[in-house]
């Protein structure tokens, strides 16, 4: 039976200290900004991208739709 060679631990490049700052940095910018937008059509909060205005399930239906109406472009012709 072989024993695994533990590989000696290198010190982090960025200090933990920085990235926690970081972090919180980001988790409230994007907090300011989920409250901020709401869905243009059912008024709930919106998807991480809030350049369209739509929450992530009026999203998901307007994708749907245009799936559903590319099928349907080619039988009318």
């Amino acid at each position: 039976m072989k024993r695994k060679l533990t590989v000696p631990q290198e010190p982090p490049v960025i200090s933990k200290e920085l990235l926690e700052r970081a972090r919180k940095a980001i988790e409230t910018e994007m907090d300011t900004i989920k409250r901020l937008a709401k869905c243009s059509v059912c008024g709930s909060e919106c998807a991480p991208n809030p350049t369209e205005q739509l929450c992530w399930v009026c999203r998901r239906l307007k994708i749907s739709a245009w799936r559903d109406s590319d099928v349907q472009m080619p039988a009318q012709e």
